[in-house]
């Protein structure tokens, strides 16, 4: 349920491919992508883009996968770190809705385009959980304490273009030109080495 390939020399794409689920996420769909994620860093990659089959980019956690407990793992958190922790640029290709727990690889991403008909949501306090640890400092950082506020404690859904205009996402573009935009946005990175990737990378996450 997790597709990898190299769509380009350098350029490692990972795909959500459990579409008649909406992509929600299971325990093992979350490990495979942290392998992946963590593969792609060991393989010298100098881009990496996630992105999700058909309509909707992931609902979050499985339903039953929830109950039983995904929903409060430190699954999700190893996840966005191994994103965040990679030395490469990343970009987060939203082919359609995010919502609950997904939105902490997305927040890990450098850069986060999406199709126009994206919804953005993170339902925590209605469900009575806590965001991943991660993420509420990843979305201030994006949008501000007050916005941050809105997805996190208001329950607010954010459409597209709200969503660029607050600088949750940074570009929309039309479904079939996503995976393309996405590409073009790491022609550079795949055509430099390794190491100069890695220490731009470096100088703009101040690490």
């Amino acid at each position: 349920m997790i597709r990898i390939h190299e769509t380009s020399p350098g350029v490692v794409t990972l795909v959500l491919d459990r579409p008649d689920k909406a992509n929600a996420l299971t325990a093992d769909m979350l490990a495979a992508l942290t392998e992946a994620v963590e593969g792609a860093g060991r393989s010298g990659a100098r881009a990496l883009i996630l992105t999700g089959a058909g309509k909707v980019f992931s609902a979050g956690a499985d339903l039953d996968a929830a109950k039983a407990g995904l929903a409060t793992s430190p699954a999700w958190e190893r996840l966005s770190g191994a994103i965040a922790a990679l030395p490469c640029l990343t970009v987060a290709a939203l082919n359609g809705t995010l919502a609950g727990g997904a939105f902490g690889m997305a927040l890990a991403c450098d850069l986060r385009i999406a199709v126009p008909g994206a919804r953005f949501f993170y339902p925590v306090m209605r469900l009575g959980y806590l965001p991943q640890p991660s993420d509420p400092a990843r979305l201030v950082a994006l949008v501000g304490p007050a916005r941050a506020a809105m997805i996190l404690m208001a329950g607010a859904k954010i459409d597209a273009d709200e969503a660029l205009a607050f600088g949750l996402i940074d570009r929309i573009v039309p479904p079939e030109a996503l995976m393309d935009s996405a590409q073009a946005l790491c022609t550079d990175a795949a055509a430099a080495s390794g190491g100069h990737v890695a220490a731009i990378r470096a100088m703009i996450r101040g690490a």
